[in-house]
């Protein structure tokens, strides 16, 4: 049984998986992880991956025809995860494999019930964005930080890049909607400790932004339930921020 369970979500992403297999490989060196790709995909990318697993044991591929967005993605990855720590990160190599190691050493050497990889604490960074994506990404943060009492202290509580404790989640039922699914497992998980370390939110090179005015919407009516649903989990949680470790390509 794996130790470290990596979750990828895809939807048409059929020039990039590859790359982000090697590289999730190659940032895993030695280290005992499976990869569970959950993929709804109409783009062919359900076919590089076919392929890949053949030759590769340690990718378990789950393809859904029912289409149910990023964040139900997540939630059924998670529920076929073996690890006791399970990372997520998105398909289009805008997070940067090579940060995974990272996450899983700020859990251990801190503690901690979850890591976010963050790109507003000092060291992080991303890449220029159009003027009213960074707008909207900085309006979305702000609305869950005032509303969500354990987002408070949180920089990047909107990070789809994470590492978390299987523990974390246990006995936990996790409704998201949309796609903001860091933010279900905030309010609604069995949390004492988050912490926080930077990293480089790295551009798209390759595919489509699936981006669309419906997942605004739906991140809106998620926050409206979460509102309401903190009050079912009130335990307090400590946020702390780690700098990356000297040496790891991450800027001071």
């Amino acid at each position: 049984m794996a130790t470290l369970s990596v979750v990828v979500p895809t939807y048409n992403e059929a020039e990039n998986i590859s790359r982000l297999v090697e590289r999730v490989h190659g940032a895993l060196g030695g280290i005992d992880y499976e990869l569970i790709v959950v993929d709804d995909s109409v783009d062919g990318t359900e076919k590089v991956l076919a392929d890949m697993a053949r030759f590769t044991p340690w990718i378990r591929v789950f393809h859904r025809e029912a289409r149910g967005g990023l964040a139900s993605a997540v939630v059924d990855g998670i529920a076929a995860a073996q690890g006791t720590v399970v990372c997520v990160l998105d398909a289009d190599l805008q997070h940067p494999p090579e940060t995974l190691p990272l996450l899983t050493a700020a859990l251990e050497r801190s503690g901690a019930d979850l890591a976010v990889a963050s790109r507003y604490v000092p060291g992080g960074s991303y890449v220029t964005f159009e003027a009213w994506r960074r707008v909207v990404s900085r309006v979305a943060t702000r609305a869950a930080q005032i509303l969500l009492r354990r987002a408070r202290r949180v920089a990047d509580p909107l990070s789809g890049f994470f590492a978390f404790r299987r523990a974390a989640v246990h006995g936990v039922r996790l409704r998201p909607l949309g796609y903001k699914i860091l933010l279900e497992i905030l309010v609604r998980g069995n949390l004492s400790r988050v912490v926080e370390i930077p990293y480089s939110f790295e551009i798209r090179t390759a595919g489509q932004s699936k981006l669309t005015p419906k997942q605004h919407w739906e991140y809106l009516k998620h926050l409206c339930l979460l509102t309401g649903a903190q009050f079912g989990n009130l335990r307090p949680v400590e946020v702390t921020v780690l700098p990356a470790p000297a040496g790891s390509g991450v800027s001071e």
